[in-house]
């Protein structure tokens, strides 16, 4: 940029970084997702995915290096955490993905490796410079936030006002099925969850988009959709169910799709509005649940 001052170039190179990602992998599924995996240029690397619908593209971005979370159905818990990625470098995953395929994204999902509100400043930065009409310019409605489940944060989150799309990991309707699939449960049960939920829709009047990944033998029984009709009934919500996607040394194997079927059904009967998730991806490994920085030992 010559028409700067040298000395402001020199102050630029020295307090500032140009994140160039490197493509560590690239594959491309069947149906059209095309999964990154990205040297974050420190040695760590993570995965970000694009998914192609009718109403535009999709991009899945990661938020942290690893998770502590421990979520058992998620890849993702076999990673070590090993720092929060910035505000910068969640956004590069966007402009990355643009530049090589020579695309527009349109819609941005928080759902990969990471959980979103661990590292809440960042992701809300990021969310900023996504959205802001004079650089990126995509819209807040069309940008989706996925939490396990902080309490406190979702409380923040409906404070700020924020367009997005709150989507909570639910999974289990009970207490004590809910922790043992998910740790966070221990920290902030299902009661305080759903009196943040209930506080965000008050405040906000927009719905919640629960996630409800559906394992086989485990929670797509009848007894299981009662008990979350039971918990959601009255509540301005949406609840997307996901055939779980089997991992590596995973302990759960996917639901029939005669029980998923049954199970969307019977919310739809009791007046809570289901549908089931589109899968997307898992040829290539990068489906809802199964990201994980692979090779990331060949880069440390």
């Amino acid at each position: 940029m010559t028409d700067l001052s040298l000395e402001l170039r020199e102050k630029l190179k020295k307090e500032f970084d140009l994140c160039n990602y490197k493509i560590l992998e690239k594959q491309v599924s069947s149906d059209g997702t095309v999964k990154y995996l990205f040297d974050i240029l420190d040695g760590n690397a993570i995965e970000t995915v694009v998914m192609e619908y009718k109403h535009g593209r999709t991009i899945c971005v990661s938020s942290q290096v690893g998770c502590k979370m421990g979520c058992k159905f998620c890849a993702s818990t076999g990673i070590n955490f090993e720092r929060n990625l910035s505000a910068g470098e969640i956004v590069e995953e966007l402009l990355a993905v643009q530049k090589d395929l020579n695309i527009k994204i349109s819609n941005v999902v928080f759902m990969g490796i990471g959980e979103p509100l661990d590292n809440f400043d960042n992701v809300m930065k990021a969310i900023e410079i996504i959205n802001y009409p004079k650089g990126i310019g995509i819209g807040a409605r069309h940008i989706s936030i996925s939490t396990c489940g902080i309490v406190p944060k979702i409380y923040e989150i409906a404070d700020r006002d924020l367009q997005c799309t709150l989507s909570i990991s639910l999974h289990q309707a009970t207490d004590e099925g809910r922790s043992a699939l998910m740790p966070i449960n221990n920290v902030y049960n299902i009661e305080e969850l759903m009196k943040a939920c209930r506080y965000y829709i008050e405040k906000t009047n927009k719905r919640i988009s629960f996630e409800y990944a559906l394992a086989k033998d485990n929670n797509d029984n009848e007894e299981s959709a009662k008990e979350l009709v039971k918990l959601l009934k009255g509540m301005l919500c949406h609840v997307n169910l996901i055939p779980i996607n089997k991992i590596k040394n995973g302990m759960y194997d996917k639901s029939s799709n005669e029980n998923i079927i049954k199970f969307r059904d019977y919310l739809n009967s009791k007046g809570i509005v289901a549908t089931i998730r589109r899968e997307l991806g898992a040829d290539i490994d990068a489906a809802c649940g199964q990201l994980r920085r692979k090779r990331g030992e060949e880069i440390k």
